[in-house]
């Protein structure tokens, strides 16, 4: 399992509703997590590695012998939002970027669990921004569609870069 890199049209078209949660889905959960330490991310979310689902994993320590933090989040949607600030963002699907996004301080997530039984999961800080990022990856929105117009312009060189990359390996 490899990560996408922008701009593989897969990334655009998020994650449809999850149906059947089965082994399948288990072991798909367990090889994100390994994509994820491989690549030294916080979190995945599916259609990052082509899989149209709305599932993401995560774990704020981004270590691998740290696995207290692992959450898997199926079908999330956000039930609470509050207050605003900016902070420091990269993605795995976008090397070599990385920018201030403004985000909601305090989140309240409502999700299912890899078993399908409906979790509530209230987030601030670090967490919140892991999970807003990765919720965003599964409606086909990029951190990059955030930023301020400097920011745009200051990164698009190297979503230039990125995108003549595609282009030679396709």
């Amino acid at each position: 399992m490899h990560v996408l890199v922008y701009p593989d049209p897969i990334l655009r078209r998020g994650g449809k509703p999850i149906t059947g949660f089965d082994a399948e889905l288990r072991s798909l959960a367990e090889r994100m997590f390994e994509a994820m330490y491989v690549e030294g991310g916080v979190g995945l979310a599916a259609p990052q590695v082509g899989i149209e689902q709305k599932l993401l994993v995560l774990n704020p320590s981004g270590s691998k012998d740290d696995r207290s933090g692992e959450r898997v989040l199926c079908n999330p949607r956000l039930l609470r939002k509050k207050g605003r600030e900016f902070g420091e963002e990269g993605c795995l699907s976008f090397p070599g970027i990385h920018a201030e996004v403004e985000r909601w301080v305090d989140i309240t997530v409502v999700y299912q669990d890899l078993d399908g039984k409906e979790q509530t999961l209230p987030c601030s800080g670090w967490l919140a921004r892991i999970v807003q990022h990765e919720m965003d990856h599964l409606e086909g929105v990029f951190f990059v569609d955030r930023l301020t117009a400097s920011d745009k312009l200051r990164v698009k060189p190297t979503l230039l870069e990125l995108e003549a990359e595609y282009r030679q390996r396709v």
